[in-house]
């Protein structure tokens, strides 16, 4: 990835006659670059901190390597298919499943394609009753079978009464469903639109979820050294859009063609006076070294009392996340907790893993704003990037809060630009 010298900065900010100004280099912003250069457009990305990714960000800490929150990342994405070198991000797994605490102990939801020996939860009576067994296996067959078209045009609902259209009892959305999907959707009402709903679910039949060995920030890492040298500029923020283009934090000034602000929601709508975006969802992931590792399997686990979102141990996943042989454990939780819930989430974990929980050392807290759009019903599934003349926008806010949707969303507004110029 190239980078510009203090001569180019200069000349870029004096002249500075571009096509196309990206303002944002998270993964919307860095796909619409990379097809607008790819259409034969003079390009200019400017990135306010010092890295890409936006929220697709991994740190390093007293040695750990953690994401700015908990992260996974799905192979059968079609545009993740299409840009990324999977071989090259070195994919760790997690276990096609989910563990689920409930007052009788784990309780293991496994997809019994791919793991036919772990299914022994799914057997009538466990998890569920078989009534809830033949439901859930319908309600999966179609998902995976079904063209997307046909997931995208249905008639949209909420999440909650998508299920019970299915027939799956309120016992198994109490048990599993909402639990799971809170982690997912960062709500726990399952108010969550139902066409999201579906197409989650298939993308988790039909792939894998894993991590990148050095983080999730490899991924857009790995777009933008697809770029040309010159196009992009991290630590560069843009204050405002000017009816030449952009003006810059440190006074400079970039004219161009078009602008497209490929930004979180709350600084697109401050760049995009008047343009409409949807309220945000605020997790916060606590990491912790344990001495030894509480669950020695690379497994997802939820709660079905709702204590906490999620739980993992990261190391189990890939030994290189920590740095002296201990075990670093993932936790999240809804919202920015305060340090008296943030004690009682040790104590659940406690629970749940039978081990005291507490004597785990602190690494990191990392609280994500904005970490999701809501999605309720009826959710477009994609919209213009078109603002107004030579004004675009793109992100996973104008789409499904995904990689997918983030990537998908910065094509579209390519292709738009592209047509309009």
């Amino acid at each position: 990835m190239g980078q510009e010298s203090k001569e180019q900065r200069s000349t870029v900010r004096r002249d500075g006659g571009v096509d196309v100004m990206v303002v944002g280099a998270g993964a919307a912003g860095l796909a619409c670059a990379a097809d607008l250069v790819a259409g034969g457009l003079r390009v200019r990305l400017f990135e306010a901190s010092d890295t890409v990714g936006g929220r697709m960000r991994t740190d390093r800490v007293a040695g750990f390597t953690v994401d700015r929150g908990f992260q996974v990342f799905n192979t059968s994405y079609p545009q993740v298919k299409r840009r990324l070198d999977l071989r090259a991000l070195r994919l760790r797994p997690f276990t096609p499943g989910v563990l689920v605490h409930t007052d009788d102990g784990f309780r293991r939801f496994v997809d019994p394609t791919r793991r036919p020996r772990e299914g022994r939860d799914l057997l009538p009576g466990r998890l569920a009753s078989a009534r809830d067994l033949a439901a859930l296996g319908v309600l999966s067959a179609r998902d995976v079978l079904a063209p997307v078209r046909y997931l995208r045009s249905r008639p949209d609902a909420t999440t909650l009464t998508a299920l019970a259209d299915a027939g799956v009892s309120a016992d198994l959305v109490e048990t599993f469903f909402r639990p799971f999907l809170s982690g997912i959707f960062l709500e726990d009402e399952l108010e969550t639109s139902a066409r999201f709903f579906h197409l989650v679910w298939r993308t988790m039949l039909r792939g894998t979820l894993c991590l990148p060995a050095d983080g999730i920030g490899a991924v857009p890492a790995q777009l933008a050294s697809g770029l040309p040298g010159g196009v992009l500029r991290t630590g560069e923020p843009v204050a405002s859009l000017t009816g030449r283009g952009v003006a810059l934090a440190d006074g400079g000034e970039v004219s161009a063609r078009a602008v497209v602000v490929a930004t979180g929601q709350d600084a697109a709508a401050r760049l995009l006076p008047g343009l409409g975006v949807p309220d945000g969802r605020v997790v916060t992931t606590l990491y912790h070294a344990a001495e030894r590792s509480p669950l020695s399997e690379p497994t997802l686990v939820v709660d079905a009392r709702r204590r906490f979102l999620n739980t993992c141990v990261l190391t189990e996943v890939h030994r290189g996340f920590a740095p002296d042989g201990r075990a670093l454990v993932a936790t999240s939780v809804l919202g920015d907790p305060d340090p008296a819930r943030e004690a009682a989430v040790l104590a659940a974990l406690s629970e749940v893993y039978g081990t005291d929980a507490r004597s785990w050392e602190p690494v990191h807290r990392a609280v994500v704003r904005d970490a999701l759009p809501a999605m309720p019903p009826p959710l477009p599934l994609s919209r213009t990037g078109r603002v107004s003349p030579g004004r675009y926008v793109c992100g996973d806010h104008r789409a499904t809060g995904s990689v997918q949707g983030a990537l998908a969303s910065g094509a579209r507004t390519a292709r738009e630009v592209l047509a309009d110029l």
